[in-house]
């Protein structure tokens, strides 16, 4: 009886699949890195405190987190304000924004670093530091 052989094809499916995992294969995984997105953010705060998240973790409106629709969960991001400068890093752990004119709902504590409390809202440009694993 022969030892089963994967067809050529599926080996270097296999490889492909290798380098996209995070840590294997640099240029794979920047390949796959989303580019920088520029938009408006909001924030929630107080209504939302000790909820349950998308991601099964509770809301902590103190917290550098954000909601974002796509990214998967642990993904850390840069923000940036784009009218003041202020920059924070935060963790995606949330499902959102839900109008569509934003790309990012921040928590509390992210907003009010980059001064959005007051306006409620602000052009950012949100850049993937880390892809998380869902």
């Amino acid at each position: 009886m022969r030892a089963f052989r994967p067809p050529a094809a599926l080996a270097v499916a296999l490889l492909a699949l290798t380098l996209l995992e995070p840590g294997g294969g640099g240029a794979a995984l920047a390949a796959r890195r989303p580019r920088p997105q520029v938009g408006l953010a909001s924030y929630y705060a107080h209504e939302w405190h000790g909820h349950r998240t998308a991601s099964g973790e509770r809301y902590d409106m103190r917290a550098m987190t954000a909601a974002h629709r796509t990214l998967p969960f642990g993904t850390r991001v840069r923000v940036q304000n784009l009218a003041n400068g202020r920059v924070v890093a935060v963790r995606i752990n949330d499902r959102g924004p839900f109008r569509k004119d934003r790309i990012i709902d921040l928590s509390y504590g992210a907003a009010l670093k980059l001064g959005i409390v007051g306006p409620g809202v602000a052009r950012v440009k949100i850049r993937v530091l880390k892809l998380g694993r869902g």
